[in-house]
């Protein structure tokens, strides 16, 4: 028994399509002499055949720039064309017609000027064809266009390619099966076309108009030659459009990678950046003077950071910026004139090439430095293979290649272990820090994990709501957090609040902590003195469990986290929480009571405000 309706709802449709080409391919056999002879009907057929080829080709010529215009903008100008161009759907045929005639028509000046010839001809079948058709390759054209990912087009940019090249060997290739589709539909509209064919140009037949004819001059038996030929012609043309695309497929040549050569070494260039832009609602303002050559933005989800990696990049327009790599200003230049290496969150890699053709796809990439970042990252043996056959790290390590394929002077990553389980992206991150150590790159990192920025930063930028929290070395940054937000995104378990005294003595609930001098010597103490409310924290791992002297604490969870146990404690008097890690196997029971010590020296307080 079907669980669901969609089969019969599905097959009832078939039958109806179906049904009726069964009941005439019965009964065409038994028809009589006068249902063979059909003279003209070859004339008819080589018309319909020519003339819906040749509409075919008009509109897709003027239909796919069109289509790509609409789907990349969106003016309202460009919503209401797209409606207009889609009028002569909902239009009758026959009313279609009657328009061309007010444009064409003989007692028109274009229709003077070309002395009538444009109805009653050869030439006004493919105006009416192209009339009635050229909605459905719009329509096709731009749906495809508008499912390409701009993230496509971003990095076709940032590897060389300039606008038309990125339409011509971005966008359309990948738009390509749904623009095939729209000729499809397109070529199948003009050859079955009638109403506006027979009133604009009802000389030469058409075989729709010959069927007509046939018919209302001497019976339905007469029709049956032009609807068989009708049908074997859309049958015929079904067939082609069904299989071409896959025999092409298969004519590729195996991939033969050249000697490798390893990249130039040299030290790369300090990078400096201040930039403002308006996305929308969202302003973002961020400013870095460059030390080391590694940079990790850090922040959170929305924060602005992959913004400011393509501000960079160049694929994004900024108000005012001011962008300087070893002293040489990139604000001015187009993205496919930095020089620089582009990864972003996702792998983008171009649905109809295969590896090696994406690693050598940017402008100036050398194949031998391509074929020696194919081995370098383990990808020699996938050369041959399309996109939709590798896995996730293994698409990652593709876009790193082709990025360095061109020896970038700099090289932008956007969360590149993004989605990646564990122990691929625990690969990839050391891979990736080999590649940065090896070749002496100037690179900019984005991500959300501190584990990153330590491992592949020089500098870390902390990033909230379009603008720089903390600015510095990734050593410093990580362990002395600016302020409890900085704290926060750097994943910080124990934040807290309270007063310090006079005497330098930190309350906050049950806890009495006597900070050293030097936790009150901070530059954001500055401006502010003792006795003054303050937030604190202070890393678990530098919380201790002691058997007396400290605050007493009730255990309320405890995770086991491979070698360490984390544990939840609810402090007395007001049950303020502190989280503690302690060797796997020394963790008390939930429900436990225990005493635990906050060292001085391991808490960094800020005043409030």
């Amino acid at each position: 028994m079907l669980r669901t309706p969609l089969p019969w709802l599905a097959a009832l449709l078939v039958a109806y399509l179906l049904v009726p080409l069964v009941a005439f391919l019965v009964r065409a056999p038994g028809q009589g002499g006068s249902a063979t002879a059909a003279p003209g009907v070859g004339d008819a057929l080589r018309t319909s055949m020519i003339t819906a080829t040749i509409s075919t080709a008009v509109v897709t010529l003027l239909g796919v720039p069109l289509g790509y215009l609409l789907a990349r903008s969106g003016s309202r100008t460009a919503g209401a064309l797209g409606v207009a161009v889609q009028l002569p759907l909902a239009l009758p045929p026959l009313m279609s017609g009657i328009l061309l005639i007010y444009l064409v028509g003989p007692y028109t000046t274009i229709g003077q000027f070309f002395h009538g010839g444009l109805t009653d001809s050869a030439a006004g079948v493919v105006l009416a064809q192209c009339f009635v058709a050229a909605p459905f390759l719009v329509v096709s054209a731009r749906s495809a266009f508008a499912a390409v990912d701009p993230a496509q087009l971003d990095v076709a940019a940032t590897l060389g390619h300039g606008a038309l090249s990125r339409t011509l060997r971005v966008a359309l290739p990948i738009a390509a099966r749904g623009i095939r589709a729209g000729m499809l539909l397109a070529w199948l509209r003009a050859f079955g076309e009638f109403g506006a064919t027979i009133v604009l140009a009802y000389h030469p037949y058409t075989l729709p108009v010959f069927t007509y004819v046939q018919f209302s001059s001497t019976g339905l038996a007469a029709t049956t030659v032009p609807v068989l030929v009708t049908l074997g012609a859309a049958l015929v043309v079904l067939l082609i459009a069904d299989r071409g695309p896959a025999r092409r497929a298969h004519r590729r040549r195996p991939v033969r990678l050249p000697e490798p050569r390893p990249p130039a070494l040299s030290q790369g260039p300090v990078l400096d950046f201040s930039m403002t832009a308006r996305l929308g609602a969202f302003r973002l303002a961020v400013e870095h003077r460059g030390v080391g050559r590694n940079l990790a933005i850090l922040g959170a989800s929305g924060s602005g950071k992959s913004a400011t990696l393509r501000l960079l990049a160049g694929v994004l327009p900024t108000h005012d910026a001011h962008i300087a790599l070893g002293g040489r200003d990139l604000a001015a230049l187009p993205a496919e004139h930095r020089g620089i290496g582009y990864l972003p969150q996702h792998p983008t890699l171009l649905p109809h090439l295969r590896v090696w053709e994406q690693v050598t796809f940017g402008v100036g990439a050398d194949p031998a430095l391509a074929a020696f970042w194919l081995g370098r990252l383990k990808l020699t043996d996938l050369a041959d293979r399309y996109p939709d056959q590798l896995s996730g790290g293994q698409a990652r390590r593709v876009g790193l290649a082709r990025a360095l394929a061109r020896e970038p002077r700099l090289l932008l990553l956007d969360e590149p272990f993004a989605g990646l389980d564990a122990p691929v992206r625990d690969e990839l991150r050391r891979l990736l820090r080999t590649v940065l150590r090896e070749t002496a790159l100037t690179s900019v990192l984005v991500t959300h994990d501190p584990d990153d920025a330590a491992l592949l930063s020089q500098d870390t930028l902390l990033f909230a709501d379009g603008t720089v929290l903390q600015d510095g070395a990734t050593r410093v940054v990580l362990t002395h957090p600016a302020g409890p937000n900085a704290a926060r995104l750097l994943g910080v378990r124990n934040i807290g609040h309270g007063h310090v005294d006079a005497d330098g003595v930190l309350e906050s609930g049950p806890l009495r902590i006597a900070l050293p001098k030097s936790a009150l010597e901070t530059p954001a103490w500055e401006h502010a003195t003792p006795p003054s409310a303050v937030a604190w924290c202070v890393q678990p791992h530098d919380v201790r469990l002691v058997r007396t002297g400290g605050t007493r604490a009730i255990v309320d969870d405890v995770a086991h986290l491979g070698p360490i146990a984390e544990l939840v404690l609810l402090l007395e008097d007001g049950g303020a929480e502190l989280t503690v890690t302690v060797p796997s196997g020394q963790e008390p029971e939930i429900g436990a009571e225990c005493q635990v010590e906050v060292p001085a020296e391991a808490v960094i307080v800020w005043p409030e405000g």
